[in-house]
């Protein structure tokens, strides 16, 4: 609670005084994730994971089941995006834009009562990841149906919860991916979309443009989605607002100056935030 407090403080000096927000470092952290272990998955493990056709290839998803996972029984499933690879800023974020970097579903999850997903963009080819936008959007979702599906069948994840989640390019993920096609946007039952959002600007790639975004847009068909990003959220909350699409949104923005998910791994009332409206999903 000391360090929130001091966060707080940081944040509100700040804003009188016009100046910038704090390092997230400036938070100690209180979660670690996991490493990746060989072997197959166990209660608090991480490990990597491959569909059949993909054995030998770099392409695979990681998996975490969380410590109180038990056979037999069923889990909501956090599926998650990463965001674009090869990021770097003056503040000393990173983003690989590999699966098993991502951050989000172990942060709000702390570890429990969630399976957690992390997966692949694929390549053209189908041998390599793809670490920048979408690759072979078909081959993507494609994967992302499968493992799914296999997550489902084997380890007890409940296809009736599965929160799409993802950070910057994953977060535009939520919807150019997540929403693309109506047999992908049937899949969810909500939505978590950190630092960035789709529509909200313009990108190097074909459909990143406003009018397209919101077409993707109408299939959340009344589901609900936790938008947030750090700084301030205005940019996504106004064109939401007036994209006129019928959904719930909630915005939260970041109190760190910093472009990472990394976030989600410090007690702050933003995380709080994020973990409360989740518990309230119907």
């Amino acid at each position: 609670m000391e360090s929130v407090r001091f966060l707080l403080v940081l944040w509100l000096a700040g804003a009188a005084l016009g100046g910038e927000l704090p390092d997230l470092r400036s938070v100690p952290a209180d979660l670690v994730v996991p490493p990746i272990q060989d072997g197959p998955p166990a209660p608090g493990v991480r490990v990597r994971g491959f569909l059949p056709d993909y054995e030998g290839t770099e392409v695979g998803h990681v998996l975490y089941l969380p410590t109180d996972w038990k056979p037999g029984t069923h889990y909501p499933v956090l599926v998650e995006y990463a965001g674009n690879g090869g990021y770097a800023n003056q503040y000393g974020d990173v983003c690989t834009g590999l699966p098993e970097d991502s951050k989000l579903g172990y942060g709000i999850s702390a570890g429990r009562g969630f399976l957690w997903l992390c997966l692949p963009y694929v390549e053209h080819g189908s041998r390599r990841i793809c670490t920048r936008w979408w690759g072979d959007v078909d081959a993507t979702l494609d994967y992302c149906r499968r493992a799914i599906e296999l997550v489902c069948a084997d380890y007890g994840g409940d296809p009736d919860a599965l929160i799409l989640s993802g950070f910057s390019r994953g977060a535009i993920a939520c919807g150019y991916l997540g929403l693309h096609d109506d047999e992908t946007a049937r899949l969810w039952r909500a939505f978590i979309a950190c630092s960035h959002y789709d529509g909200v600007t313009p990108w190097p790639y074909e459909g990143s443009d406003a009018a397209s975004a919101i077409e993707r847009g109408r299939r959340l068909n009344g589901r609900p989605s936790f938008v947030c990003h750090e700084g301030s959220v205005e940019g996504a909350r106004k064109f939401l607002l007036r994209s006129g699409i019928d959904a719930p949104f909630t915005f939260q923005a970041v109190p760190f100056r910093n472009h990472s998910d990394a976030w989600v791994l410090r007690d702050t009332p933003a995380r709080r935030a994020l973990r409360e409206w989740l518990a309230g999903v119907p």
